[in-house]
């Protein structure tokens, strides 16, 4: 799947020839008279009737088609620059910036061109929509990106340069703004969390780079999952979105803007009916910041979270599958100050349910920088409250950008014998195997795992040779020796299954649960 309209490349699309929908329930009776005419005529067939689609779309198109826009982005960047840059291949999320290939450019013909720098060029077609009569555009980030120049084409044929106001890439949204001589053409944003699935939608955007193009459809699911991003929380449809799509609005039957279209699941580039689109509950507050800010001001909390999973509820005594457990917390983070350990499991953040790990981030990331609020965490089977004051996402990741730094050598290990538990090897972790394994000095203690067995279930979990196990069941472990001892204890307790928690060579950890044999 591509995580955006251009992902997977173009190709012309064929007339559709399924039935439309307006005809779906005269199909199934004429069908169904086919097989069982023989035996007598039909009585009503069970269930609500089938909602008919709208007689026309002619009126909803005129109104909001003129605030409706064409971007094109252009980027320049010198040769010496160029040469070194990645090669984009079609479907890569960069394809839309990149659609045309560089040209070079020669300036002279005598020995000053060795003193010129060759330019590259590269355009962009997306799309837009005016929220604000003034001049204020709004489109996809991954639209203009790090372009040089962008121009807002209008239905009438008018150019303007826009300026980027603001943009973020974690919501793939950008604020563009124009001068224009008289008030532009606006439309307004809607209640999308009224939207139900089976409610009509119509797209408008500039599809193939043909211009101002209009489809209609339904919503066909809610609160998809692309894994595109972290705050992942699309509209489904099957309007036809394609190529050249990418920013323009999802309208609802009022007119509103209910969300702005962003990818589609494609193996050609083109429509197969199922797009989707950021819904404008998700895209407000981001654009309010970037109007304000010009940049996003999110809350931080600072932990490294993960799915709960059977295993692991049964694992941690927390009972229903719920929640986000905490795999790890950033040592300068709010949640670490506040005394959140690896092994908590979120259950709620500001009086909110966490029914699932991926809730988490978006809420704290809606939350006002600097708020004290509530957390409550399920830690070894019991309930505790923690108020916490979040810090801010921008700030965390600038520290980040900047690389951390890792502490001195540690001392030389002295190697144990290899231990054999639930389907791994295990060794001690000495300074040889953190070079083998590139294991990071943040990784200070543990185990280091030698070898898996390629039919355990550890290896389904993708635990690998390089991984090291810290703790099993919350407790620390330091020797390949300990990780037998504590499996048997946990076997005299009559538990299940063992809670590991285990580091790659990164630093990055995770909480791997395995049946105990």
């Amino acid at each position: 799947m591509g995580l955006f309209p251009e992902f997977l490349g173009v190709e012309h699309l064929a007339c559709d020839a399924r039935p439309r929908r307006s005809d779906a329930r005269a199909a199934l009776i004429f069908a169904c008279a086919l097989v069982f005419g023989a035996a007598g005529s039909l009585g009503p067939i069970p269930g609500p009737a089938l909602a008919r689609g709208p007689d026309s779309l002619a009126e909803l198109a005129d109104a909001v088609s003129d605030a409706v826009v064409n971007i094109s982005a252009t980027q320049t960047m010198d040769d010496k620059h160029a040469e070194n840059a990645p090669q984009l291949e079609p479907g890569t999320p960069f394809d839309d910036l990149f659609e045309e290939f560089f040209r070079r450019h020669q300036q002279g013909g005598n020995d000053r061109q060795d003193q010129k720098q060759r330019q590259r060029k590269s355009n962009s077609l997306g799309s837009g929509f005016v929220v604000d009569p003034s001049g204020v555009v709004i489109t996809n980030n991954h639209v203009i990106a790090d372009a040089n120049e962008v121009t807002i084409i209008f239905t009438d044929g008018q150019k303007l340069k826009a300026e980027v106001v603001g943009k973020d890439e974690k919501v793939d949204v950008a604020v563009l703004r124009v001068k224009p001589e008289k008030p532009l053409k606006a439309v307004k944003f809607g209640d999308s969390e009224k939207m139900r699935v089976g409610d009509w939608v119509v797209a408008v955007g500039n599809s193939f780079g043909l211009g101002g193009t209009v489809t209609a459809g339904i919503i066909s699911a809610r609160h998809r999952n692309i894994e595109s991003g972290p705050y992942d929380n699309y509209f489904q449809t099957d309007a036809a979105i394609n190529k050249g799509n990418s920013g323009g609005p999802l309208f609802n039957m009022a007119g509103e803007v209910i969300g702005i279209n962003t990818a589609i699941l494609s193996p050609s580039g083109g429509s197969i009916g199922i797009g989707f689109a950021t819904p404008a509950a998700t895209v407000i507050p981001v654009i309010d910041q970037l109007e304000k800010f010009g940049e996003t001001r999110r809350g931080w909390l600072g932990v490294h979270i993960q799915n709960v999973d059977d295993t692991i509820a049964e694992s941690l005594n927390l009972g229903p599958v719920r929640g986000a457990l905490v795999a790890g917390t950033d040592d300068k983070g709010p949640a670490k100050a506040a005394g959140l350990k690896a092994g908590d499991v979120i259950v709620k953040f500001d009086g909110i349910e966490i029914k699932e790990s991926r809730d988490l981030p978006k809420i704290v990331a809606a939350a006002p920088v600097g708020k004290d609020v509530e957390i409550v965490v399920i830690r070894q089977g019991k309930q505790i409250n923690k108020t916490i004051k979040l810090g801010r996402l921008e700030d965390n990741d600038k520290q980040t950008s900047l690389g951390a730094k890792h502490g001195e050598a540690g001392k030389k290990a002295i190697a144990g014998p290899v231990e054999k538990a639930l389907g791994m090897e295990f060794s001690s972790l000495t300074d040889d195997l953190r070079q083998k394994f590139a294991i990071k000095n943040s990784v200070a203690a543990g185990v280091v795992v030698t070898g898996v067995d390629p039919d355990s279930v550890a290896a389904d979990k993708h635990v690998q040779a390089g991984d090291v196990v810290m703790e099993i069941n919350q407790e620390p472990v330091k020797e390949p020796a300990d990780i037998a001892k504590k499996i048997q204890a946990l076997k005299s307790g009559g538990k299940k299954s063992a809670l590991l928690l285990v580091a790659n060579g990164q630093g990055e950890v995770r909480f791997v649960a395995l049946g105990l044999p």
